[in-house]
């Protein structure tokens, strides 16, 4: 019987202190999952879609502009697989400051 008690109490013990412990993580960790995955000095998006053409031709694509961030990604469906696979992406901050040429 001393050691089933011993054992209760050990199990409450540390059932406590992960309790503890997953309150204080918590507290200290920021809840928000837009800001804790984002990399430092990327701002929160503003997306629209917009459905299209590639350049070559084909199937169609959707084309989502990140208007905060100066980011375009094209996206095109995948019956095979039924997911959307990317086609393309353009920073369109990194394409005003290249001078145009031939």
């Amino acid at each position: 019987m001393r050691f089933d008690t011993f054992s209760r109490r050990g199990l409450l013990v540390a059932n406590v202190v992960l309790l503890a412990l997953l309150v204080g993580l918590s507290v200290v960790t920021p809840a928000d999952a837009q800001n804790s995955s984002q990399p430092a000095g990327r701002a929160r998006g503003e997306y629209t879609m917009v459905a299209g053409r590639t350049n070559s031709g084909g199937s169609s694509v959707i084309y989502v502009l990140d208007a905060t961030n100066q980011e375009v990604v094209a996206l095109k469906w995948d019956q095979s697989r039924l997911t959307m696979s990317g086609v393309g992406y353009r920073s369109l901050t990194g394409d005003s400051k290249t001078s145009p040429g031939r």
